[in-house]
Parts: C-alpha cells; sequence; structure tokens
C-alpha cells in the first residue's frame, strides 16, 4: 500500500502578501527547467517531471518520491476578463515561490 498518495502532493501555501498572492509549491529534487506553471482564467496548473531514477539492485519496499507532478489549484481571484496574468517565478532550495499580481487591488499603506 502506498500512503503518499492519500496526501497531497506536492505542498503548497498560499497567502496575499500587499497587492500580490504569494504561492510556495514544494518541488525537492526537480530542476526548474523541468517545472512548468501556467494560470488560465482562476486556474493555476502546476507541472513538474523528475529525470529517471536508477532500479533498485534489491527488493524496493517503499518508493514515495514522484517521477512527474500534475496538479490544478483554484486561485482565489480570476483572471476571466481577457486581462494577462504577470507574474514572477523563484526556485530556490526545492520550493518553488510564485509571486501573482491580484488583479484591481491596491495596498494602501498607512503612515
Amino acid at each position: 500500500m502506498v500512503y503518499w498518495e492519500l496526501t497531497k502532493v506536492p505542498a503548497i501555501d498560499m497567502v496575499e502578501e500587499k497587492n500580490d498572492l504569494v504561492v510556495r509549491i514544494d518541488l525537492p529534487g526537480f530542476t526548474k527547467e523541468n517545472i512548468s506553471l501556467r494560470i488560465v482564467e482562476d486556474i493555476l496548473t502546476i507541472n513538474a517531471k523528475r529525470g529517471e531514477q536508477e532500479q533498485p539492485i534489491g527488493t524496493q519496499y517503499y518508493k514515495q518520491r514522484p517521477l512527474n507532478i500534475s496538479r490544478k489549484i483554484t486561485l482565489p481571484f480570476s483572471t476571466s476578463d481577457g486581462e494577462k496574468v504577470v507574474g514572477t517565478a523563484k526556485y530556490e532550495d526545492g520550493v518553488v515561490t510564485l509571486r501573482i499580481p491580484i488583479p484591481k487591488v491596491s495596498y494602501i499603506p498607512i503612515t
């Protein structure tokens, strides 16, 4: 029985910071060249592919590291009005940090 299928892979955190939605995605073991992020309307699609793993010499009892990940996440806002979403993504220490400007939101600092 494989227990990792019962959890959500990869782990994802989503928080609002001022005018941006910040999404942190745990993807250790993947290279940034093999990670694809795409936003269409209110859906963030995450695809990642790991290189082929070596076959074990002996009996394999447990395997938890997927070779491919494909996940769709609903964002808390929609871009369906034809507005192109321009975000930035950074991959560091196995974590992708994606910053997406929230449409039609303005953070007003209090001085």
